[in-house]
């Protein structure tokens, strides 16, 4: 959750509409599904920053491990809505990332989850590797601000 006085340098909002194939038996997301719109949301944020995950995969080696995943269910998302998931770095430093996120209604605007997913920078062969130092700018990473840091 973005509070007052926190908000991050870099906030990436995106749009879906909820499938049927999205819902269960009562109608609403089956709870899975803000997973995928959460990596929805973390691709696109990556693309909006001119980072591509395949490129960095192909180009360095560099994968994402998804390390730990969290979601806080509000409210429930139905059939043909429209939803935002809004995407920043909570936390970032050389070994590890932290993605945010929150899904709106996007209608109402109101809130119907927020989670994380913490990333692990590693190699093809999923063993951690520090993040090359080409992207240390584009996640806010410099030396001077010491090995972890929270992204304002």
């Amino acid at each position: 959750m973005i509070s007052a006085g926190s908000q991050p340098a870099v906030v990436r909002e995106t749009r879906l509409r909820v499938r049927y194939a999205e819902t269960d038996q009562m109608g609403v997301v089956y709870y899975a599904h803000y997973f995928v719109w959460m990596e929805m949301g973390r691709a696109e944020y990556c693309r909006s920053l001119g980072l591509r995950y395949r490129d960095m995969e192909a180009e360095d080696g560099l994968l994402l491990a998804v390390a730990e995943a969290h979601c806080r269910y509000l409210a429930p998302a139905r059939y043909d809505d429209e939803v935002v998931v809004r995407t920043w770095v909570g936390e970032v430093n050389p070994r590890a990332i932290r993605f945010e996120y929150e899904i709106l209604h996007a209608d109402t605007g109101r809130r119907l989850a927020t989670g994380f997913t913490r990333h692990i920078f590693c190699g093809p062969d999923l063993r951690p590797r520090r993040l090359p130092q080409k992207y240390w700018s584009v996640f806010g990473i410099s030396e001077r601000n010491g090995p972890s840091q929270t992204v304002p």
